[in-house]
């Protein structure tokens, strides 16, 4: 491996490093700074750090900091040395650095060479002891991983003292090993001591045909081999991102059985093991093998037969399971989508375009609205929000249903701007004095209707029948701060469940929906709600207009897609992007006051994208704010 990986590699290897030392990490232990006389323990292993940090001085130690403070080095070019021959790693390039004679493990006593011999020797011992078959294991199984025996292993015990073992010599490659304490009335912390590197334990499982279950210790392994399956051991719970490291530079036949201990620990690896695994792609699936016992040695101990039928089972499911998903997959080609797709044509033959009501625009949107997610932007006062209930006016005319979503403005105020509207096209259609058409407060005042001459007061009375007219295809939802995507998504639903009509909704605006998480900032709320109404239009195959604000730094300047406000997922989510401009902004001289100030205001609208059609296009309005009324130019 490389510098950096066997770096990682080390750090990894701390909780394993200490409990070799004796060291449960599992609670508080001594500090290990050798300036804190810590009288009470308050040095703790940190897993997602892996790092052991001092509640009390503050130290922060990982695997080089404590070999350094132990083996009494402190230029870290040694510190990396001696980890190197501690954990048996050869750098790319570099000769192997093999473990000084003298510094290797006191239970071989400096008689053997190395820890292969020793290896070698402790499996010549193994009929020296039943310990192996007490725990399920036929010789079959013990001449197939080489398992061997030391009467004498001697190793620190928890208590700092050094003590003597039987220990089950476990070979986890040529020069490594775990010892396992046969004693079965040994503390936690007494059971288990790795020598040498500690990799993982029978990783060549992944090279066979069968599915390769992941358990936590050797024992479970090889359970899982008595039962007829594959197993690979992490050693400890520490490694797992070293099996995460392992299987994404294999070559997986099948995805991996997840069976680790049914323990917190084991619970805890188990989901930071699929969420790496997630990461890398790697197929999996979490199975018991268990049954009611806390690990596989255990349930192969209690009831062999039961144990192996699991282990079947859960392979069969597995294979089943993977063939249901190819079948899934491969149904996903377009090939097996074509009837779908025809009768999908046919279907909208009797479903033409939604006129908007303006022409022009009709004719750039290649004939009008269609599914899919509109996104209109303007600056303040241009009439985006007059724009488009003008166009939900004119499409409820025209028969269909429209859900606008106010969240802005009163449900009042939205039908008032309607009906003074309505005041305005009726005076051009009867030849009545414009001047007898009404504002907004015109239509609202009701002191002012007092005033009123009988010519204004039946055409306001005859607007607002003529708004009726269409109004019942106008359903008008108003809240602020209460409506989210969500929120829409059942609304429409519900619309569609009781009329059994698919309405075109309208959102006033994108900015002020109410928040999907109140942690996320305003471009992540904005973000998601934008994906989320692009999925209820597919969903319900059914148009959705959304009004956004712009950006300051756009008051001057032309329209472009940068001008929407907090969401990148508006230009790239969006099936037609729509801006409104000021005529002339951007030129020299251009004034956005005076502009404001004409009566009409000359607005120009803007296709900055159009994912099926044409984009770029102008079309010109004049715009009537006094009477919230639109004219194409």
């Amino acid at each position: 491996m490389t510098r950096e990986q066997a770096k990682d590699h080390i750090k990894g290897q701390l909780r394993s490093y200490l409990t070799e030392q004796g060291i449960d990490t599992g609670k508080p232990f001594q500090c290990l700074n050798p300036e804190h006389p810590d009288k009470k323990p308050s040095m703790s292993y940190d897993p997602t750090r892996q790092k052991a940090h001092c509640f009390s001085c503050g130290a922060d130690y990982d695997t080089l900091d404590v070999i350094g403070i132990q083996q009494g080095i402190s230029n870290p070019a040694d510190i990396f040395k001696k980890a190197y021959q501690i954990f048996g790693i050869t750098i790319d390039g570099e000769p192997s650095q093999k473990q000084p004679r003298s510094e290797q493990n006191t239970s071989t006593k400096g008689k053997q060479e190395d820890q292969e011999t020793y290896i070698t020797q402790a499996h010549k011992k193994i009929d020296q002891t039943d310990y192996p078959k007490l725990r399920g294991l036929t010789q079959a199984t013990i001449e197939r991983f080489k398992l061997g025996y030391d009467p004498a292993f001697k190793t620190k015990a928890s208590n700092g003292e050094y003590t003597t073992w039987k220990a089950l010599i476990i070979p986890t490659s040529p020069t490594s090993y775990t010892a396992r304490n046969t004693d079965p009335k040994a503390d936690k912390a007494d059971r288990i001591r790795k020598q040498g590197a500690s990799p993982l334990f029978n990783p060549e499982a992944i090279e066979t045909d069968q599915p390769v279950f992941i358990v936590e210790g050797e024992l479970d392994a090889m359970s899982i081999t008595e039962a007829g399956g594959q197993a690979i051991a992490l050693g400890s719970t520490a490694n797992y991102r070293t099996l995460v490291d392992y299987l994404s530079t294999a070559t997986l036949k099948t995805p991996v059985l997840l069976a680790l201990d049914k323990d917190k620990a084991g619970e805890e690896t188990t989901e930071k093991l699929a969420e790496e695994l997630t990461k890398q792609g790697i197929s999996f699936y979490r199975v018991d093998v268990s049954g009611e016992y806390k690990d596989p040695n255990e349930a192969l101990q209690q009831d062999r037969g039961a144990f192996t039928q699991r282990i079947k089972q859960a392979e069969q499911t597995q294979a089943e399971e993977l063939k249901r998903e190819k079948v899934d997959y491969l149904y996903k080609s377009a090939a097996y989508s074509i009837n779908e797709f025809i009768d999908g044509i046919h279907a909208k033959a009797n479903t033409p375009s939604i006129t908007t009501g303006f022409t022009k625009l009709d004719s750039v949107l290649d004939g009008g609205l269609y599914e899919g997610l509109y996104i209109v932007g303007a600056i303040s006062s241009l009439g985006k929000t007059t724009l488009i209930t003008q166009i939900g006016d004119q499409i409820a005319q025209s028969g269909q249903d429209i859900l606008l979503f106010s969240l802005e403005m009163a449900k009042t105020e939205i039908m008032a701007k309607s009906i003074s509207r309505q005041t305005l096209l009726n005076c051009k259609k009867q030849n009545i004095r414009i001047h007898n058409a009404k504002t907004v407060r015109g239509v609202t005042d009701g002191k002012r209707w007092k005033s009123y001459s009988q010519e204004e007061t039946d055409l306001l009375y005859r607007s607002a029948v003529d708004y009726g007219g269409y109004a019942t295809r106008i359903f008008i939802h108003e809240g602020v701060g209460s409506i989210g995507a969500t929120e829409i998504r059942n609304m429409v639903g519900l619309h569609k469940k009781i009329t059994g009509e698919s309405p075109v909704v309208i959102i006033d605006y994108l900015q002020i929906l109410a928040p999907y998480s109140e942690r996320a900032t305003d471009k992540q709320n904005t973000d998601k709600a934008v994906m989320e109404l692009k999925r209820i239009s597919r969903d319900y195959k059914i148009p959705v207009i959304g009004i956004s604000s712009f950006n300051r730094q756009s008051y001057k300047d032309p329209v472009t897609m940068e001008a929407f406000k907090e969401s990148g997922a508006i230009e790239y989510s969006s099936d037609v992007l729509i801006g409104l401009q000021l005529k002339g902004v951007g030129g020299s001289g251009f004034n956005v006051d005076e502009a404001k100030g004409r009566d009409p205001r000359q607005i120009e609208l803007k296709i900055l994208k159009n994912r099926n059609g044409r984009s770029g296009d102008t079309i010109a309005y004049d715009y009537y704010p006094a009477f919230n009324y639109f004219q194409e130019a």
